[in-house]
């Protein structure tokens, strides 16, 4: 007779990480916009998990500072104004440009076999009209370059103004004149590493990294004149 095993002990820690990165994702993709009240026991029965993860996922998000959360409204999904997207790009372009320089410094023929890779799948999904497609291929392609920096310091950063400015580079794809100049942007990153232009790749990444902030900005000001 078999020996009846215990289930696996609950981690209420890996099931808030859960529920968090599926309110980042809506949050990102604007499922979820400004002002919008995320009610703990709707998201519970939806998600299947208790009370708890959700009340711990909340907090991650009210750290990274995607929702407010009050005693009296609950929690809320945290206004995104022009002047913050402004500034978070202003910041990030300068991160991703220093971190496209050193790695198109530090090429080698695997790594840009790699980037090819990425930038392909990229288009190929441009090309499809597969927009979500598209933005997870882009976030990848940026990802990248910043971890391939191997600067802890810029990595780090990176990361914690990322949480943030996601919901403004999904904004900027709806944009298809924004969209078309941004593809271009990366065939022009591309081709600098191609080159080993390390200097051409740093102006490029900031260039495209400030329009996007500028077309974020741009958008966000249209929407609230609706």
């Amino acid at each position: 007779m078999s020996e009846k095993r215990s289930p696996p002990p609950y981690d209420s820690k890996a099931a808030a990480e859960e529920v968090a990165g599926v309110l980042r994702d809506r949050i990102v993709k604007g499922e979820l916009v400004s002002r919008d009240r995320i009610v703990e026991r709707h998201l519970s029965a939806e998600l299947n998990v208790s009370r708890t993860p959700v009340r711990e996922a909340l907090k991650l998000l009210e750290a990274d500072g995607l929702i407010e959360i009050s005693l009296h409204r609950g929690a809320i999904v945290s206004d995104y104004r022009p002047e913050d997207a402004f500034d978070l790009f202003d910041v990030i372009s300068v991160l991703e440009s220093r971190a496209a320089k050193r790695v198109c410094e530090t090429m080698t023929p695997a790594t840009l076999q790699y980037l090819e890779d990425l930038h392909g799948t990229m288009l190929n999904h441009h090309g499809a009209g597969r927009r979500n497609d598209y933005f997870d291929s882009n976030t990848i392609i940026h990802d990248f370059i910043v971890e391939s920096s191997a600067n802890p310091v810029l990595i780090k950063t990176h990361q914690r103004l990322m949480i943030r400015a996601r919901r403004g580079r999904y904004l900027a794809i709806m944009n298809p004149e924004r969209l078309a100049q941004a593809v271009a942007e990366h065939e022009g990153l591309m081709q600098a590493f191609r080159t080993g232009q390390a200097h051409i790749a740093s102006q490029a990444w900031e260039t495209h990294l400030r329009n996007t902030g500028e077309t974020v900005a741009d958008v966000l000001r249209a929407e609230k004149n609706v």
